[in-house]
């Protein structure tokens, strides 16, 4: 065998492995969310997977028949990861605490391609050094440590950058199958070498006729997994990953079905009047429920609504009835939108979610001050933050830092989860330079919805001060802080 096909060998190789790597974030997102966990789970079963694959490949090295067997291997069960995935999901995570649970599926699913993939290297590398002349044996080693790395990077960039964002998680797979097809047809002979051949073939093949069946998704970005599903003949709710993130009526746009929601639109409505606010700005667009609400009512009304993801705001557009033009839509992180912004808002709302967190860079005094500085006088910050109900750590941190900016803040329930069973709630954190001046809220509209305040006073001594994080930018432990909320139990929507 040739050096230079050894050499394309191991690039490919590692390639595929990286770009595995990236996109088994990506597939078991809608299964589990995306995550601090989920990321730990998935780098470290993969580097352990690469890790015994090196040793195996050293123990079967000179072997070329293994090499193309291992080659084989992790084209087939790179294949299947997208099966499996959608067989296990469900049994593991109703089996585990969802932290353990990540761990067990992604190891379950991952962990295979990861080791054939590992044993590529050694096996590759220790057939080149048969080959060479005397003395160059140093070179050859270093070339193909080369190769791999850059294999890795390609893989990490192309399937980061290109991929997934244009062709999606299911064809990635079927590319990275493909990958190490081409790369088995490489050390083959004869029959051998047409199987691998065919097998690619039938990838592409297989793919391309029930690719789209087999996604969970209905679009896939460099972000989300997004889906849009009927709640009912006239609403429809908007999924990113595996969480709820938003219901839309489609001939009632003031009409809000989540409480949290309608608690800030009471607050507007009770603070601002029929009037409404004259300006406001929407840290997160997801399903643009209120700020579709809110242009429906108040269409004087200069809304800014800064959503990351194009391929969000356009499947508002498409599915939910959203007209982006009713907003002025920032396609950036929120926090760089605002820095941005010359005006000031009489409304500020934080609804942007990575999983169940708040991305930590937008609950950091930092960005707080940010938000203080663009509040125009009476303004208000309210944000919908996921926590425990009875010990929420993060809820407690979160209003703490608040307070250092502003001279209110105040938290807020839905009367009904007040006593509910559920170990987590979805709470509103107000803050302003004005009280409400109320302890319970009743909704306007008649619908009979109540929320009721929490004294900050009262959570400080639920959440003891050692158990409470001033959050900066250099120092937001989110997904600790969140650690008890997400072992006990699964969360979604």
């Amino acid at each position: 065998m040739t050096p230079l096909r050894l050499s394309i060998v191991v690039t490919v190789a590692s390639a595929a492995s990286m770009a595995l790597e990236i996109v088994a974030s990506r597939m078991i997102a809608p299964y589990v969310g995306m995550s601090l966990y989920t990321w730990t789970a998935v780098i470290a079963v993969v580097l352990g997977g690469l890790a015994l694959g090196h040793w195996v490949g050293g123990v079967l090295a000179g072997r070329r028949r293994w090499l193309f067997a291992m080659l084989v291997a992790g084209a087939v069960t790179a294949f299947a990861t997208q099966f499996l995935l959608r067989a296990l999901a469900g049994g593991v995570l109703s089996a585990f605490d969802p932290v353990s649970g990540v761990v067990v599926l992604t190891a379950l699913v991952f962990f295979l391609p990861s080791l054939f993939a590992g044993a590529v290297g050694p096996m590759a590398t220790f057939l080149a050094l048969e080959t060479c002349a005397e003395g160059q044996q140093g070179r050859v080693l270093g070339r193909m440590y080369a190769l791999g790395a850059v294999g890795a990077i390609v893989g990490v960039l192309g399937s980061g950058l290109l991929l997934i964002p244009f062709i999606g998680s299911v064809w990635t797979v079927a590319m990275v199958a493909v990958a190490y097809a081409a790369s088995a047809m490489l050390v083959a002979r004869g029959s051998v070498q047409i199987a691998a051949g065919l097998f690619a073939l039938g990838v592409l093949a297989a793919t391309a006729a029930f690719g789209q069946a087999w996604s969970p998704c209905h679009r896939e970005s460099g972000y989300f997994c997004i889906r849009v599903d009927d709640v009912s003949a006239s609403a429809r709710v908007l999924a990113l990953d595996h969480l709820a993130h938003g219901v839309n009526e489609r001939d009632e746009a003031t009409r809000l079905h989540s409480p949290y929601v309608a608690l800030i639109d009471e607050i507007a409505k009770r603070r601002f009047g029929e009037a409404g606010p004259e300006t406001a700005f929407f840290i997160g667009g997801g399903a643009y429920t209120l700020p579709r609400a809110w242009a429906a009512r108040w269409p004087g009304s200069a809304l800014v609504v800064a959503e990351i993801d194009p391929a969000v705001t356009a499947m508002a557009r498409e599915r939910l009835w959203v007209d982006p033009a009713n907003f002025t839509v920032r396609h950036a992180d929120a926090r760089v939108a605002l820095g941005r912004e010359s005006r000031r808002f009489d409304a500020i709302i934080g609804d942007a979610f990575a999983d169940i967190s708040i991305p930590a860079h937008l609950v950091s005094d930092e960005f707080h001050g940010e938000i203080a500085a663009r509040l125009a006088p009476g303004g208000f910050y309210a944000m919908n933050v996921v926590d425990l109900l009875r010990h929420p750590r993060f809820l407690t941190s979160l209003a703490e830092t608040l307070s250092r900016r502003f001279a209110v803040v105040e938290l807020w329930l839905d009367r009904s989860a007040v006593s509910t069973e559920e170990a987590r709630t979805t709470w509103i954190v107000l803050a302003s330079t004005t009280p409400t001046g109320k302890d319970r809220l009743t909704a306007s509209d008649g619908s009979g919805r109540e929320w009721v305040r929490v004294p900050l006073a009262g959570m400080r001594r639920v959440v003891p001060e050692s158990e409470r994080v001033f959050l900066t930018d250099d120092h937001a432990p989110v997904a600790r802080l969140l650690g008890p909320l997400l072992r006990q139990g699964r969360f979604s929507e």
